[in-house]
């Protein structure tokens, strides 16, 4: 008999054009004074201001909150709630991508819980609940809009933080495919890439369940499916719509399985070097698959089945070229052909994100456990 799991996720609105719903959910939230969270490049794209116009529809105040980089730091966090305080919000709608949305739920749990967002590291640690948050993602990867994750960069420690709660989860996501339309292809990859990991991961982590596992192979197959396409052409609307099916899927399933090495690992590249973490997932992928092979072998095999990978016939170490090899060439075809050592990565940083990685709490529900050795010869095979 499974162990008991639980399986939490926000309500969401699914659908071309759920943007527009913004102000009539603020509304039912009673918000008078709405901070909203948001980055440059969502702002320039004009999604931002679609959310301010959708609130003062509802008669909602909107206070912008934009000073967001990739990789939301603490001190971003803190100037927010700084904001969020003086301006008088009761209330969050945060539109973007993985970063806009961390840094919306760091604001959140410091406007109620006080101190500082790096008092509330780890596993349930947020004991009060955060204000209302309204989630609008932008991209079709991160799905922070359906997790109880946030992950901010400590500066000081130069690593990334994992906050894990399901005070976290959004009450409300609002996920509407025609905000991913505006997506350049690189990130198009890269965040795929990361839904990709966060459904490959959840599903060999030694939390998973038969409700994540079903949301796992889904996206996986959508991803196989709708990944390339949506990188080639920009432009087309049903590519656009099975990814952000696929993101979403595969967001329900590691919000409640958890993720593995693969973002451990990404984790600690990020802090140290302010990498981009869907393209750090990417690279890692193969190198954590070749890993943790052996003490998942059948649930790689059912990964390969869904990504259209024969194994059958095959013994394992067949099986795990054969998965790694389609996994390699799908990245390849989507531009993303650099190494660790591209993006400046030396065997010299390698003891300090081995470390770091080994302190994630991704790390935890990895299928195999490493050691620092282990984790320190992954990078190096990377670079």
């Amino acid at each position: 008999m499974q162990n008991i799991r639980k399986f939490v996720i926000p309500e969401i609105v699914y659908g071309n054009g759920s943007l527009g719903l913004a102000g009539q959910y603020a509304n039912r939230f009673d918000l008078q004074t709405v901070m909203v969270v948001s980055d440059p490049g969502v702002e320039a794209a004009g999604w931002t201001a679609k959310v301010v116009d959708s609130l003062a529809v509802s008669g909602i105040a909107a206070v912008l909150f934009t000073r967001i980089t990739s990789n939301p730091k603490d001190h971003e966090v803190m100037a927010g709630v700084a904001l969020y305080r003086e301006a008088g919000c009761d209330g969050i709608v945060a539109v973007g991508g993985g970063s806009p949305m961390d840094c919306a739920k760091g604001i959140g749990i410091v406007s109620s819980n006080d101190g500082t967002i790096l008092d509330y590291a780890g596993v349930d640690q947020v004991p009060f609940p955060m204000p209302p948050l309204i989630c609008i993602p932008t991209t079709a990867g991160s799905a922070a809009d359906v997790s109880q994750f946030a992950i901010i960069t400590d500066t000081a420690g130069q690593r990334k933080t994992a906050i894990v709660s399901k005070s976290l989860v959004p009450d409300v996501s609002l996920i509407d495919p025609l905000l991913t339309m505006t997506m350049a292809p690189d990130l198009t990859a890269c965040t795929g890439m990361d839904a990709l990991v966060h459904a490959i991961e959840s599903y060999v982590s030694n939390a998973s369940s038969s409700f994540t596992d079903l949301h796992a192979l889904e996206a996986i197959r959508a991803i196989r499916q709708n990944l390339a396409a949506a990188f080639r052409e920009p432009a087309s609307l049903p590519a656009r719509e099975a990814m952000m099916y696929a993101s979403t899927q595969a967001g329900m399933s590691f919000s409640n399985a958890s993720l593995g090495a693969v973002h451990a690992m990404a984790h600690s590249l990020g802090g140290l070097l302010d990498s981009p973490h869907g393209e750090c997932n990417a690279l890692l992928l193969e190198h954590v698959i070749r890993y943790n092979f052996p003490a998942a072998a059948g649930r790689y095999r059912a990964i390969a089945q869904a990504f259209g990978v024969a194994t059958a016939g095959m013994d394992d170490e067949s099986a795990c070229a054969a998965l790694v090899k389609g996994i390699a060439e799908f990245r390849k075809s989507l531009g993303i052909a650099a190494t660790l050592g591209d993006q400046g990565v030396t065997r010299a940083h390698l003891p300090h994100l081995s470390a770091k990685a080994m302190e994630d709490a991704c790390m935890v529900t990895n299928p195999r456990r490493p050691t620092r050795q282990d984790i320190e010869r992954i990078y190096a095979a990377a670079l």
